[in-house]
C-alpha cells in the first residue's frame, strides 16, 4: 500500500514521522532479526532507513537500552 499511494513521502504518510512509522520500525526490526527477506519491499526498507536516521528511533532500539544484555 505504501508503494502505491501519493501520500507516502520520506516516511509512511508524508515527510514527517507519524504513528505509522512508529509501528513500522519494530516490524522491520523483527523481520530482520528472524532473517525474513525484505528484498521485495524497497519502500518499507527506505522508510525504515529514514526513521533510523532520527535519534528518537535509533535510541529506542532494543540493543541500545540500558538493560540490554
Amino acid at each position: 500500500m505504501l508503494a502505491g499511494t501519493a501520500h507516502t513521502g520520506r516516511f509512511c504518510h508524508g515527510d514527517s514521522p507519524t504513528m505509522a512509522d512508529c509501528c513500522l520500525v519494530p516490524q522491520v526490526y523483527y523481520a530482520q532479526r528472524y532473517a525474513v527477506s525484505l528484498e521485495s519491499y524497497p519502500t518499507l526498507r527506505r522508510i525504515n532507513n529514514a526513521c533510523l536516521q532520527l535519534q528518537a528511533f535509533h535510541g529506542a532500539a532494543p540493543e541500545v537500552q540500558a538493560d540490554a544484555a
